[in-house]
């Protein structure tokens, strides 16, 4: 009798190991889809921004007039890879790193 009982039980256990390797992906597919609507939502845009961000101090020369993260707004009279000359004033120079530049000043400050 028993072991009627173990066969039974030993064909279900085989057959019931394919069918639940693909019953346990079922829980995978949200969290899948969690993480590409994050990447098209949240990382794709901040590394596009990122890209503008290093595209733009790279091509920054003499005469740009800038404004920096501290918001101080000026012209560009000297250019390193490391420091940017800002003229803030009639002679007045300030030395910045590059990294502290925002981005170009917006018209209204001319």
């Amino acid at each position: 009798m028993f072991e009627q009982l173990a066969y039974a039980m030993g064909n279900a256990g085989g057959g019931g190991g394919a069918a639940g390797g693909a019953a346990s992906l079922g829980p995978l597919i949200p969290l899948i889809l969690m993480f590409v609507v994050f990447y098209f939502l949240l990382i794709r845009p901040q590394q596009k921004k990122a890209k503008q961000q290093r595209e733009m101090l790279g091509a920054l020369k003499k005469g740009d007039k800038v404004i920096t993260s501290g918001g101080v707004i000026g012209t560009i009279t000297g250019l390193t890879d490391a420091t940017i000359t800002l003229e803030i004033a009639p002679n007045v120079r300030v030395k910045v790193a590059r990294g502290f530049v925002s981005g170009l000043a917006p018209k209204a400050f001319d």
